[in-house]
């Protein structure tokens, strides 16, 4: 994977279709990206949960294009796609299959029920113990076609029927989708609620050991096919660090809670601890397409007291309390119990609505972004720093699509002229083409409301200083007649939203 900062969209909410998308990458977002991350795109991009319910996982919607589209926007950038590995859709061949044939059917062990799990019965410890990222246990009491009543396990909708990934037809449907990405030019694949993937009772079901054998497992077969492994998992931040030896790649999602703590509290104490131990193959992130991550910053969901977060309780109160206010009361109609497809650990907000839309501190947070060891990845609507998609929450009641806006070729021309996105473009290609980024990183330790951090490579340097309590910054580097500085246009808001401890 390059080393240049990628792009993550939807193809429909950004360009509308593969055709598109290809005019706006050569058009105003021209040479910004090294790579793209390809939201789901496959049939269909409507179901139950945007793409990620995808009836035929090796079909592409034909309202955005074709394979041929795939490839040949392959041939400009690196590009990455889901797997989406725990689950597939109701609507699928192989679960009709099974609902019209029940035990008959080839796809019958397939899907995971509750007593293939629990064979002898699920005591309720055995229940409670069991991990779900959403309220209630994850199962779903179906009939299916044939007159047979079956408990399914269902983590995230009861849409989506979880599979096991052990037996030889759910083996086979993900094999064939690592193929045809390959054959397609996909060259990294993202392993979507892998970390859901394997049940073993008498466990959380949750990143288990046996949940990184599978991913051990998983991942040399995509590495055969000549695609590298990006796991997405949010967890404690200790279980990142060991995911991250173990595999190519692993996100940065402890990341964008801890920058927005640092600006709201006017001090980076708690992000340089994580800057200290964090995995350095990360692809990092401020915004993606679900909200902002809260259990990654906080303490073990197992054991609280032995186990403390990179962030006191307390704090992360205040760091969500900060968000809603920065966003005038959006973010808390569209989080928890406020919208449906509620995750329990994420505050649904376009990031540049979490920062009260406060330019200077946006572009810092891009910055320590860009910064920071790792491969960047921009969220499409944090690239045009977008705002709360208000009209498309009240539509779908979906708290997520509150940060998951339809762009139109007029809306993006309008949006890239702002100094904003000006600035970030300017940011980007910074990051994407200084030298010094190749070298060795340095973070300086200092002033709690200070942070400082620098590359080096042989004479080449890139250096950015930032006060959090003032917004007042440096961003200095090196060319071929000398030093200079990168300055915004956008000035910085006075005041932040809250002091914390």
């Amino acid at each position: 994977m390059r080393n240049q900062v990628q792009l993550i969209t939807y193809v429909d909410r950004l360009g509308g279709s593969f055709a598109g998308l290809q005019q706006l990458l050569a058009g105003p977002l021209a040479g910004l990206f090294g790579g793209i991350h390809l939201l789901p795109f496959f049939h269909p991009i409507d179901g139950s949960d945007a793409g990620f319910d995808p009836i035929d996982h090796t079909q592409v919607d034909g309202r955005l294009g074709d394979w041929t589209d795939v490839k040949m926007l392959g041939a400009g950038v690196d590009l990455m796609a889901d797997v989406i590995v725990n689950h597939v859709s109701s609507q699928s061949p192989q679960f009709l299959d099974y609902s019209a044939r029940g035990d008959a059917s080839p796809y019958a062990g397939m899907f995971l029920t509750r007593e293939r799990v629990f064979p002898g019965g699920a005591s309720e410890a055995d229940l409670r113990a069991v991990y779900r990222p959403r309220p209630g246990l994850p199962f779903t009491e179906v009939f299916l076609q044939n007159g047979e009543q079956r408990v399914l396990w269902t983590t995230f909708t009861p849409q989506q029927i979880d599979i096991d990934v052990h037996h030889p037809e759910g083996a086979r449907y993900l094999r064939r989708i690592l193929e045809q990405f390959a054959a397609n030019d996909i060259r990294m694949v993202r392993l979507d609620a892998v970390g859901y993937a394997i049940k073993t009772p008498g466990t959380s079901c949750f990143m288990t050991p046996q949940t990184f054998q599978f991913i051990d497992e998983f991942a040399a077969q995509a590495r055969a096919l000549g695609i590298e492994v990006l796991v997405e998992v949010h967890s404690y931040y200790r279980k990142q660090v060991e995911i991250a030896a173990r595999v190519d790649w692993v996100y940065d999602f402890a990341l964008p809670p801890l920058v927005l703590q640092a600006f709201a509290a006017g001090e980076a104490r708690h992000l340089r601890e994580w800057i200290r131990v964090r995995p350095t193959n990360a692809v990092t992130v401020l915004d993606t397409h679900d909200g902002i991550g809260v259990v990654d910053v906080g303490a073990d969901a197992t054991d609280r007291n032995a186990r403390p977060g990179l962030v006191p309780p307390a704090d992360i109160d205040h760091l969500v309390e900060s968000i809603h206010q920065n966003s005038r009361g959006q973010s808390r109609e569209a989080t928890g119990a406020a919208a449906s497809n509620l995750d329990l650990y994420q505050v649904n907000c376009t990031y540049f609505d979490a920062l009260g839309r406060d330019e200077r501190r946006y572009l810092l947070a891009r910055a320590i972004q860009f910064f920071l060891p790792g491969v960047p990845q921009v969220y499409y609507v944090g690239l045009l720093a977008g705002v709360n998609d208000m009209a498309l929450l009240k539509r779908t009641r979906v708290g997520r699509d509150i940060n998951r806006h339809y762009y139109t070729q007029a809306e993006v021309q309008a949006a890239v002229h702002r100094p904003v996105v000006q600035d970030l473009f300017a940011l980007i290609r910074l990051r994407n083409e200084h030298p010094a980024f190749a070298g060795e990183f340095t973070l300086s330790q200092g002033e709690p409301h200070l942070l400082e951090m620098g590359w080096r490579h042989g004479a080449d340097f890139a250096q950015l200083f930032i006060d959090l309590r003032t917004a007042d910054y440096r961003l200095e580097y090196s060319t071929a007649t000398g030093p200079a500085s990168l300055r915004f246009q956008a000035k910085a808001k006075s005041g932040t939203s809250w002091r914390g401890s």
